[in-house]
């Protein structure tokens, strides 16, 4: 069955398909793969994926407005200029996504796996990122003031690159900042 707006799909398995322009709003997946697929422009607001696979997908340019990702694999989609407002992610393996510049203030990705995310120039203001992996992820000049940080992985993390007044850390988050910060702690 091919995708189209308030479709229900489980199982299916899409490689390398174009769905550049669509309109899939309402789309629900659940264990769908979808790898190397193209969603560039494409209209998927208010969709609800369950454990699916958009590994190596593009999304640039996509309405996501509304849309829910539980326990999805997005390990290298490039969310390049896409609408996240009201986005919510429950789990999954996020690591080396491209959310860069993206306005992600008060979202919550508690234990969402984010290693080497590219993370730069986003705002986290508020963000819960608690048991996050975080490691490698690219900060630069991301802004994560308020964002709740506490029992996240931020091994290998630039912390110094990044606005965090008023995050929250814990003894190891605020040792890998004193790390970035060129502190030597004995």
């Amino acid at each position: 069955m091919r995708p189209e707006r308030d479709a229900e799909l489980e199982n299916e398995v899409f490689e390398n398909e174009s769905f550049r322009g669509q309109d899939l709003s309402g789309l629900r997946t659940s264990g769908c793969t979808f790898r190397g697929c193209d969603f560039t422009l494409a209209q998927v607001n208010g969709c609800e994926h369950v454990g699916s696979d958009f590994a190596n997908s593009t999304f640039e340019s996509a309405n996501l407005f509304g849309a829910r990702f539980a326990e999805c694999r997005l390990v290298g989609v490039s969310f390049a200029g896409a609408t996240l407002t009201g986005l919510v992610v429950e789990g999954g393996d996020w690591s080396y996504v491209l959310l860069r510049g993206q306005e992600l203030t008060g979202l919550e990705l508690q234990q969402v796996r984010l290693r080497e995310a590219d993370l730069s120039e986003t705002d986290l203001t508020d963000a819960d990122l608690r048991g996050a992996d975080l490691t490698r992820a690219r900060l630069h000049n991301a802004t994560l003031a308020g964002a709740d940080l506490r029992e996240a992985t931020v091994d290998g993390v630039d912390l110094s690159a990044a606005r965090i007044a008023q995050a929250r850390l814990d003894l190891a988050g605020a040792v890998q900042l004193a790390r970035s910060l060129g502190a030597v702690l004995e």
